[in-house]
């Protein structure tokens, strides 16, 4: 029934949480590192130094996301304690009948907050503002307070609180955008009242060991809660690193499950999609040996994969109550036959190297490439030393004259390279000239007079053919500022590459390669975007209801995503140009230091042959530091680099 290696897989994936812990924690340390060796060096950038820091706090501060999604009565609340929360000895949500998740709940650990559940009101929905935006405004959020996490009876009263709902009248349940009278089968009383949840959205914050870790785990209602919140499938889902979505044996797949996966699951692109064919054990037959239980169970699999369109690999037959009953009692044989170890080695398979992968493409390539170029700074003055004590080293026993020859050359060479720096600061700011153009591109008032166009262009009919000519507006605009702005980082990397070539054949400095911009990453992240908006305004819930509130909720949804892309990549493009910029006038400006110092030591020499010797050892000692710093960047790049698999 179950893999071989079950036993070796028991508890791996808080072990592999924990791995994945370990190394964030080590990047963000040795990019602290960095800095701090940074700020020794008196290479500080106030600008520069904050996007370090803001590095490092996104490190500390990342998540793993795992989303739990099935209609109701799947057994999704059980499982989740089972999986996730079974080191509390009991259920810690709510899982009996009629006593389940009403909004999408959302566990994780925040240590600044503290054990809490905090609450946002149904009624905002009335608003313009998504779940996103909310959280960064705490005060429209009820919060209530676990003071004493070893009560299970205080845990449990404060975990109540997502299952609530209230009777409101038909008009205020319309508002809501929570009740559709095309979709009843009959016209309502005037005065029917209607049930609703209490709350919109919940954040249950608890010192778990695995959400301590960086684990979040999404859990959503049903599929009137997916539907009528487009910002849960055009943003939740499509950002968690697994979807485990949960059947239950007893009932196979029903005609809502499989709505609940074409319209909402499988329709998200690009992370993992796993199933959890729960409540195996009604097939755990004692009149039945093991083997005809397991083909009762192959079976089920075998129908699952076929009617969902997916590999059998992907589903995992478990059962979520005798796991959580087998993980509390502590049986080992009973939690390997629930199936929880292989599904739970599968979601740490499937999570982490994306999450890394994402990781590496965004964060280690930014701060490798500034190490890189401290690193052609230091190479750079190394050279301008070394070139400097070959100069001197022959000078010994040479007469007046020649060392004033070598003061009028020097003073020659000073001369010019003053003028030049004339030349350098002009384009400079032209170059900043073009710097504000191409970020003009990526403004949040350029987006946001596109999605005035986009409105325009939808004639305010809030329904899917209006959607779908606004929607044409706003991804064409998008593209065509990505269009612009690859365009600008292009002329701009050009003159850096022909300032690089100039300094490196007319002075010897290191060749320096500024780095491209990749607007890669965000254009994809518009296209995913375009491909859900469209999944969503084709799809049947959309197609069939024509609600307006729901197409306006996606519209809202859809422009604060776009804001975020937005913002990301303004961000991202404002970093490039000081990355490919700044080192090349730092290694002007560096030259020009190097120069003046030298005409200054032998003007010295040229007055006293006696302080050469003491020029030599002085430049012999910055050499050997230099070199010392080398290695120092060598060993922070390393470290920057450093694989997961260590």
């Amino acid at each position: 029934m179950q893999s071989r290696n079950a036993k070796a897989i028991l508890g791996s994936f808080s072990e592999e949480l924990a791995h994945f812990k370990r190394w964030r924690d080590d990047l963000a340390q040795a990019i602290a590192d960095y800095q701090s060796w940074v700020e020794g060096q008196g290479l500080t950038d106030g600008e520069q130094d904050l996007r370090v820091y803001e590095l490092i706090e996104t490190l500390q501060s990342d998540k793993l996301t795992v989303a739990l999604v099935a209609e109701f009565s799947r057994g999704k609340t059980e499982l989740l304690n089972a999986i996730f929360f079974s080191d509390y000895k009991q259920r810690l949500l709510p899982s009996s009948a009629g006593r389940t998740t009403m909004c999408p709940t959302e566990l994780r650990w925040d240590e600044k907050d503290g054990p809490c559940v905090k609450l946002l009101p149904i009624e905002t929905r009335k608003t313009a503002l998504t779940i996103s935006e909310y959280k960064r405004t705490p005060v429209h959020w009820t919060t209530q307070h676990i003071l004493k996490l070893s009560s299970a009876e205080e845990v449990r009263e404060a975990l109540s609180e997502i299952t609530k709902t209230k009777k409101v009248n038909i008009r205020e349940a319309q508002e809501l955008g929570l009740y559709d009278s095309r979709a009843q089968a009959q016209k309502p009383a005037p005065n029917e009242m209607i049930e609703v949840p209490v709350w919109r959205h919940a954040i249950v914050n608890f010192p778990h060991p695995l959400l301590k870790q960086g684990l979040v785990v999404l859990d959503t209602p049903g599929l009137n809660a997916l539907g009528v919140e487009p910002e849960l499938t055009l943003n939740t889902l499509a950002n968690a690193q697994a979807i485990l979505f949960v059947l239950a044996a007893d009932t196979g797949v029903t005609k809502t499950d499989l709505e609940v996966w074409a319209n909402h699951v499988n329709t998200v692109k690009g992370n993992s999609h796993l199933i959890a064919l729960n409540k195996i054990d009604i097939l755990w037959d004692e009149l039945h040996d093991e083997a005809a239980v397991a083909k009762s169970i192959a079976r089920q699999i075998e129908e699952t994969a076929r009617v969902l369109h997916v590999d059998r690999k992907s589903i995992f037959p478990v059962s979520a109550q005798k796991g959580l009953v087998a993980k509390i009692k502590g049986d080992q044989a009973l939690t390997e036959k629930s199936g929880l170890p292989v599904l739970e080695h599968k979601l740490s398979e499937d999570m982490i190297p994306s999450r890394h992968m994402l990781i590496r493409n965004r964060i280690v390539h930014e701060i490798s490439g500034r190490v890189e170029s401290s690193r052609a700074l230091l190479e750079s003055k190394l050279t301008d030393v070394s070139r400097q004590l070959s100069d001197l080293k022959t000078l010994s026993g040479k007469n007046l004259e020649a060392i004033q020859k070598m003061v009028a050359r020097m003073r020659q060479e000073k001369q010019k390279y003053d003028k030049e720096l004339e030349g350098f600061q002009l384009t400079r700011a032209a170059l900043s000239r073009q710097a504000q153009i191409l970020l003009g591109y990526l403004s949040m008032k350029g987006l946001d007079e596109l999605i005035s166009k986009t409105r325009v262009g939808m004639n305010d009919t809030w329904t899917t053919r209006g959607l779908k000519s606004g929607m044409s507006t706003f991804f064409a605009g998008t593209l065509e500022r990505m269009e612009k702005v690859n365009k600008e980082a292009d002329e701009i990397r050009k003159v850096v590459e022909a300032i690089y070539l100039r300094l490196h054949t007319e002075y010897g400095l290191a060749k320096i390669i500024p780095p491209r911009l990749s607007l890669l990453p965000f254009v994809l992240e518009f296209k995913k975007l375009e491909e859900k908006a469209n999944e969503f305004r084709e799809s049947p819930v959309t197609v069939m209801t024509e609600q307006r509130f729901v197409i306006k909720r996606f519209f809202i949804t859809l422009v604060s995503q776009a804001h975020h892309i937005f913002n990301e990549c303004n961000t991202a493009s404002k970093n490039w140009f000081q990355a490919a910029v700044n080192p090349v006038f730092a290694q002007i400006q560096q030259h020009k230091t190097m120069i003046d110092r030298s005409f200054e030591a032998l003007k010295k020499i040229h007055e006293n042959m006696d302080s050469l010797g003491e020029r030599i050892a002085e430049l012999e000692e910055v050499r050997k530091g230099l070199e010392d710093q080398m290695k120092t960047t060598d060993i922070l790049l390393e470290r920057i680099h450093r694989p997961l698999t260590e």
